[in-house]
């Protein structure tokens, strides 16, 4: 009996030690991962700059052409919906046509040099916009539209064109120079960066563009604004210089297939891994929300007491908050939390969210909360789902990847910001944002679905 008593008691104390040791090496392994490390990467932070440089070059660009054509090509009394409809159509066709050819380059090429090149030259178009519009505005070209303006659809057409690269690029590299455990964090950094822009660039676009403009009046310089859009896509390039990938040439596609079949055998990747195929329809949808929810976002401000569709930027703002405080929830929480079930309820939370905000449209606490809310749990998809597609998808193949999630999410983006106006017109602000809703609700049974039929 005394036995059985100290082997109970040395079991008791073994199983003690070894759960001491067990969480002792869990906590070894929380303190070697997280934002911390990530941001002590430099590397990552380099290629980050690079990223919030380029990417807010391009949300200025856009809003700097409609100012262009505000001011040198749109009569008086005329709409300006025509001009930035052509504007739109030139950035989009490379988006649909070049997004996955790009990433299969991307797969052949030195990262790097496709991300220094990508910006330099985009810098170098955006200067070029003051020799454009020195031509005479006055004389027509094609279709009766002057010359300097199809200059400026070419330069459009271009700089697009070249983005087509950058995004691939940036999302393959990051793999390469952020260790596999660290690449939650990686992304939440990513993905929020990615996100605020898109939300935050084109608010902060028109006052800061006006704010160069009367410097540019001051010292007699007409041209600061193109110089501002020119010198952070040049910025973005000249940081990224100093980047070091890491990458190997075993890293790299050495087979030269036709650059269609290159596509062909990433479709047949996302077609044979369900987990990647289920992240890339997540971020699709994500977005296609989030597009939508920057149109909306102004004709809801002018529906609240006390604000002006103006300041629409406060709703983006909370909600670009709210992906911040997301986004550091998930890097903890997705160690042990399976990312298909953060995007399952992350989706949910969406759909509460935006279902909130349709009735919201009265109350500007409350709409606010309801953005905060919808950043936090969008946050809870893009960061996971992101992180999937990077983990799951082998060195050789994420340029093709990348360059079709590319693509999808370009489509995704489009569809929502020229359709939400439209149907907000015709069926209102609180049916559209119940739409959405729904559409969140659909992301969710779909990672249920999934989930369920292959496991997670």
């Amino acid at each position: 009996m005394q036995v059985s008593e100290t082997e109970k008691e040395e079991k008791s104390s073994l199983e003690a030690l070894n759960f001491k040791e067990i969480q002792s090496s869990i906590n070894q392994e929380e303190s070697s991962t997280g934002f911390m490390n990530v941001l002590q990467n430099t590397s990552f932070l380099i290629l980050w700059l690079g990223q919030v440089f380029s990417q807010l070059a391009d949300k200025i660009y856009l809003v700097l052409i409609i100012a262009i054509i505000s001011s040198n090509f749109q009569a008086s009394g005329e709409s300006i919906s025509g001009w930035v409809s052509l504007v739109m159509i030139a950035f989009t066709i490379p988006a649909v046509l070049f997004g996955s050819l790009a990433g299969v380059y991307v797969d052949r090429w030195s990262k790097k040099v496709v991300l220094v090149v990508s910006n330099l030259l985009r810098g170098i178009l955006v200067l070029m916009i003051p020799f454009c519009l020195s031509i005479n505005n006055i004389e027509k070209g094609f279709f009766t539209l002057p010359r300097a303006f199809w200059l400026l659809l070419l330069i459009t057409f271009l700089v697009s064109t070249l983005t087509q690269f950058f995004a691939p690029a940036e999302q393959a590299t990051i793999p390469l120079i952020v260790k596999k455990k660290d690449l939650l964090a990686a992304n939440s950094v990513y993905t929020t960066t990615m996100m605020a822009m898109l939300i935050i660039g084109f608010a902060i676009g028109d006052p800061l563009l006006v704010l160069v403009g009367k410097w540019g009046k001051i010292v007699s310089f007409n041209y600061g604004q193109e110089l501002l859009v020119g010198v952070s896509y040049g910025l973005a390039g000249l940081i990224l210089i100093i980047l070091n990938t890491q990458e190997k040439n075993r890293q790299k596609q050495t087979k030269e297939n036709h650059p269609f079949e290159d596509i062909k055998e990433g479709l047949r990747y996302l077609n044979e891994n369900h987990r990647v195929r289920n992240a890339l329809f997540q971020l699709v949808i994500l977005f296609s929300i989030f597009a939508a929810l920057a149109v909306l976002a102004v004709r809801l401000a002018e529906t609240i007491p006390g604000m002006e569709a103006s300041q629409f930027g406060y709703l983006l703002a909370a909600t670009g908050l709210g992906i911040a405080i997301g986004a550091t929830i998930v890097t903890h929480q997705g160690k042990i939390t399976a990312h298909a079930k953060l995007s399952f309820w992350g989706s949910m939370g969406m759909a509460g969210a935006l279902s909130g905000l349709s009735v919201a449209t009265n109350n500007l606490i409350l709409a606010l909360t309801m953005t905060i809310i919808l950043g936090i749990f969008a946050a809870f998809v893009g960061v996971p789902m992101q992180t999937t597609i990077q983990a799951e998808t082998p060195p050789q193949m994420r340029g093709k990847v990348f360059g079709l999630q590319n693509n999808a999410v370009n489509i995704a983006l489009s569809l929502p910001l020229a359709l939400a106006g439209v149907a907000e017109t015709y069926f209102g602000l609180r049916i559209v944002l119940i739409i959405l809703a729904l559409l969140a609700v659909f992301a969710s049974a779909l990672t249920s679905l999934i989930t369920s039929k292959y496991g997670n």
